[in-house]
């Protein structure tokens, strides 16, 4: 049993459509964890793979200048309620829970969690979003329970 704290009393979105989610994502907060860390100019592209599973490409770059890339697949876990939950692998045959707790509803700008409380990334399609919408998306997660106070905001251009 895990001693991190579970997101599993935060609701995941209802009513997702995963085709309006795919694109490009750029990621303008995010909590610290090993695979990301001191990474910048980080997006998330999703697309379409021939056999219904989705695409993930992580990109970002390193403070030495050069890029650092992951690929991975994802679907969409099937639920009653066409929730915001998709299992996520980039390695092997592990998936991880990937669940969107908030999409605004011209899927423009996201909030994502997995299993733990540990884990959150706020999404924008715009590289920079406006301050008020910025300041929204951090209260939500705040309200959430998420440490907002720990939160890194990577440069995005």
């Amino acid at each position: 049993m895990s001693c991190n704290p579970s997101t599993k009393n935060i609701a995941s979105i209802k009513n997702f459509d995963s085709e309006k989610f795919l694109g490009k994502w750029y990621e303008i907060a995010r909590l610290d964890h090993s695979f990301e860390r001191g990474l910048n100019y980080v997006t998330a592209t999703y697309t379409m793979r021939d056999d219904g599973k989705i695409k993930v490409t992580n990109a970002g770059v390193k403070q030495d200048g050069t890029t650092s890339e992951a690929y991975g697949k994802a679907y969409v876990k099937k639920t009653d309620d066409n929730a915001g939950e998709l299992r996520v692998s980039f390695f092997w045959f592990f998936y991880a829970k990937y669940r969107i707790i908030y999409l605004d509803k011209d899927y423009q700008t996201a909030v994502v969690t997995s299993g733990t409380m540990n884990y959150l990334w706020i999404l924008s399609r715009k590289p920079v979003p406006d301050k008020t919408e910025l300041k929204n998306l951090v209260d939500f997660c705040k309200s959430k329970g998420f440490e907002t106070e720990k939160l890194i905001f990577p440069e995005q251009k």
